[in-house]
């Protein structure tokens, strides 16, 4: 097949949830014969990485995007008027749009694969709802090139539960961009061939934002498949445990509100409590952009807690770590941190939505624990069991490699490309 894949960010390096997830996708498209024609933002720092991507890819067009403090202000008022979310007024290019309908008229395409769900409005109007309504019906649907929306999180039960934890101020603000992301979620869910979801959870969020566009699930628009994320686990290496270490190591993107909001949850109550118990504990904080006031909450620790900023290698930090943790409040989807952890062989805790869309055993393959306290005597247990660790490190790698190695379940992506197997 030949297939227009749009991203929204340059996927390589794999050092980050989506890219992994987008990466593995791309090789597995590639490795089945697949003409990949992919269309990209591009930060120029990601200029270099460029011919990685196109050593999988027979054709990539990078498009420049830059953003802003005062650019986001501007799109959030264009978002007010318009009654389009923030998220698709901010990534709504012209340049993109351009190189996107010329590649579109220029040849014929099998498949448009809209990774994200701000890439989704640049093909929205080849949208056809399969039951024949719009501008031409099934004799449209039969001209235009198979349309799937790559949904790497269900956004809209993001924000609600962002809204939980949000100043009070700011909760009216994120439950208007919520009603709209949800509408515009299920409009695409609706009008799309295939949806993949990563997890059973972000299906069934994905299926309730499309109730009010008509879809069900056996007709030709709103099929929704699940596809988990899949990792590099059969290459990696896990580190040898260490038996007498107290170093606990995190890691995510910071920039990303949920991610930071857990690792401040973590710092501010229940580090102390961690610390109160095992006094010669450290923690390592390691992900791009760290806030400032995540900066100054570790200076409070005396040395004990280090905020790293991005590493391109993680491997000695995980060595050297007795665990890690995976401190989650708010998000969607599936953390990609907790199975690329399993894959490295670490023992872990992280939250009962941590967990979420991840099929690994409670107190088998990782701790899980809600509470500050909670959470904390867990994290005080695997730092004085060196058994445990060990029985969870073993087990959580055996998950990664067994379940979510992306040879083995990006063999369902097919069903998207065929639309066979709806969930």
């Amino acid at each position: 097949m030949r297939i227009l894949f749009l991203t929204q960010i340059v996927p390589y390096p794999p050092d980050a949830g989506p890219k992994i997830k987008t990466w593995n996708v791309l090789r597995f498209l590639a490795q089945r014969g697949h003409e990949i024609v992919l269309v990209t933002f591009c930060r120029p720092q990601e200029r270099e990485f460029l011919a990685a991507v196109r050593e999988v890819c027979q054709e990539v067009h990078p498009i420049r995007i830059r953003r802003s403090r005062l650019g986001d202000v501007f799109y959030w008022a264009r978002s007010m008027v318009s009654g389009r979310p923030f998220l698709i007024e901010r990534d709504d290019d012209r340049g993109m749009r351009r190189v996107v309908d010329a590649l579109l008229a220029a040849g014929r395409f099998d498949v448009v694969h809209a990774d994200q769900l701000t890439m989704t409005q640049f093909v929205s109007h080849l949208a056809v709802n399969g039951r024949g309504h719009g501008a031409g019906g099934h004799e449209a649907l039969a001209r235009r090139p198979r349309l799937i929306f790559d949904a790497h999180n269900a956004v809209w039960t993001i924000l609600k539960r962002m809204r939980a934890s949000a100043p009070l101020w700011l909760r009216p603000i994120v439950a208007m961009e919520q009603k709209r992301v949800e509408r515009y979620e299920g409009r695409v869910v609706a009008t799309f061939d295939y949806t993949l979801a990563v997890s059973e959870a972000d299906r069934k969020a994905l299926a309730q934002a499309a109730l009010g566009h008509g879809a069900q699930g056996g007709a030709r628009g709103g099929v929704i498949g699940v596809v988990p994320i899949a990792i590099d686990a059969r290459r990696q290496d896990p580190p040898r445990p260490l038996p007498n270490t107290h170093e606990i190591v995190t890691i995510g993107t910071l920039h990303y509100p949920p991610n930071a909001d857990g690792i401040r949850w973590f710092l501010k109550d229940v580090f102390p409590l961690v610390q109160a118990r095992v006094p010669e504990a450290t923690l390592s904080i390691i992900g791009k952009n760290p806030p400032d006031d995540l900066r100054e909450l570790a200076g409070g620790f005396g040395g004990r807690v280090t905020v790293t900023g991005y590493l391109p290698d993680l491997e000695p930090w995980m060595a050297k770590a007795a665990l890690m943790v995976v401190p989650v409040r708010a998000g969607g989807g599936m953390r990609v941190r907790i199975l690329e952890g399993f894959a490295r062989g670490m023992p872990m805790v992280t939250t009962t939505l941590g967990l979420e869309g991840i099929q690994a055993r409670p107190g088998e393959d990782v701790l899980v624990a809600d509470t500050e306290a909670d959470f904390a005597e867990a994290v005080v247990r695997l730092l004085a069991d060196p058994g445990l660790r060990q029985r969870l490190s073993a087990s959580g790698r055996q998950v990664a490699v067994s379940r979510y190695d992306w040879e083995v379940v990006l063999r369902r992506l097919e069903d998207a490309y065929t639309l066979e197997g709806a969930a």
